[in-house]
């Protein structure tokens, strides 16, 4: 089995200087979404571009073959550009770069009737409103696509719709394609003159409007953008996960949530995220590709591409950047930034301070204010914060460097020598006093 995506359309109506199959949905562009379904049920997977294609290529897996419509003239033409992707011996799924939320269910089902010897195997639905949608008709015990404007009368009330989706013998394709003309107001080239050439033709038929529906203009894709959100928030409330307010929640199809988890409201969860149980996020954060354990709290901050193991705490107001990985039970409080940074279990950062490229042991202590130094102009350089380290409060480390085991910072200090284990570090000057030398100066 092999599946051909049609994507080379410009998108006009989208107004936009993205090509419109790379408008997101759900956190992935949306022939993404075509292209992930495509490889669950088809052995070899083809891409046909047009408008922008090398936009476009960069996006898509290496595995996949692209094939170039110079000129958009109509599906059975953009299938035409594709010819050298088709086999006698091989059935091809016909798909759609802008209509991203098709089943692997359906198309599974669509292969399945195919192979009780169709030609071509057409998905239908049957909608209270067809208008726009060319009509499948049973005559005779053999189906036909009829474009609307071509419609009699008498066939006017029929409410099943051609999708648009196929599956064709590629036998039979190759057969008909050079039989296809363009002799309509467009002059273009259509499949459904195909499905219409067919003598074998069977159908599928789906209830999911979702799985249908093409994305033209921004309006639909907003559609559908909140359609799936609130798929995903009834799983998830099925499986065990509250989620307080789903009006003002955001979660992607793509995100994994254990059960008894609670979301707070404002929360968006991105991306490849996965989130133990028992855990509480937000209000108010925003967490981007993170793998979360259990049991953990998440509160008013933003975490990108991080590992929060069991136990951890998190904010308020914190921000975990790419590379961070907190081990159990560590907390990091509020105003704190930790960047491709390791914080030790049980160790301890909880106001105002600025970790990047630092590895900190267990049990660590990290006073107010803290800054490892990282950039001297050049490049980043490396802090090593050793087990049970006590760290002063506004402390600056000047990387690269090494605190030891044990070892204490005084607080206020510039450390830029290694300190060895169970040391008092101190690098700040000796407080002086002068006693009435205010009242003195207002008298000069």
């Amino acid at each position: 089995m092999k599946a051909l995506i049609l994507a080379a359309g410009k998108g006009t109506r989208m107004k936009s200087a993205v090509p419109k199959v790379l408008h997101r949905l759900s956190g992935k562009s949306m022939i993404e979404w075509v292209i992930d379904t495509a490889g669950k049920v088809a052995q070899e997977v083809g891409v046909v571009l047009g408008f922008e294609a090398e936009k476009v290529r960069k996006h898509l897996p290496e595995w996949v073959r692209i094939f170039i419509q110079e000129e958009q003239l109509g599906t059975a033409h953009a299938v035409m550009c594709a010819k050298s992707f088709l086999k006698p011996d091989d059935d091809v799924i016909i798909l759609y770069g802008d209509v991203p939320l098709i089943s692997e269910s359906t198309l599974k089902r669509m292969i399945e009737e195919h192979r009780k010897g169709a030609d071509v195997t057409i998905l239908v639905a049957d909608v209270e409103d067809p208008s726009g949608y060319g009509r499948v008709v049973e005559d005779g015990g053999r189906y036909r696509i009829i474009e609307e404007v071509d419609l009699p009368e008498n066939l006017k009330g029929i409410k099943t719709i051609n999708t648009g989706f196929y599956v064709f013998s590629g036998e039979f394709l190759l057969k008909v394609l050079p039989k296809i003309k363009n002799d309509n107001a467009k002059g273009e080239y259509y499949l459904t003159d195909a499905v219409n050439l067919a003598e074998n033709v069977r159908v599928v038929r789906t209830a999911d409007p979702l799985e249908i529906t093409g994305v033209n203009t921004r309006k639909t894709l907003v559609w559908l953008e909140d359609q799936l959100r609130r798929r995903k928030i009834e799983e998830l409330l099925e499986n065990g996960v509250t989620i307080l307010d789903p009006n003002t929640t955001y979660i992607h199809y793509s995100v994994e949530i254990g059960m008894d988890t609670i979301v707070y409201p404002m929360t968006f969860i991105e991306g490849k995220t996965k989130i133990g149980k028992g855990c509480e996020i937000g209000p108010l954060s925003r967490i981007v590709d993170c793998e979360v354990g259990n049991n953990v709290k998440i509160m008013r901050s933003e975490c990108f591409k991080s590992v929060i193991e069991d136990g951890v705490s998190v904010g308020p107001f914190a921000r975990l950047r790419e590379g961070t990985v907190l081990k159990k039970l560590s907390k990091i409080g509020n105003f704190v930034e930790i960047k491709k940074s390791t914080i030790g279990e049980g160790t301890k950062a909880q106001h105002l301070s600025y970790i990047g490229d630092a590895y900190v042991g267990a049990n660590v202590n990290i006073g107010a204010g803290t800054i490892t130094c990282n950039y001297d102009g050049k490049r980043k350089n490396p802090t090593f914060i050793e087990d049970e380290a006590f760290i002063g409060s506004n402390t600056s480390l000047v990387a690269p460097v090494r605190v030891g085991k044990g070892a204490l910072i005084g607080a206020g200090s510039v450390i830029t020598e290694d300190v060895p284990p169970y040391s008092l570090g101190l690098g700040r000057a000796r407080q002086i006093v002068k006693e009435g030398w205010v009242l003195k100066r207002k008298e000069e």
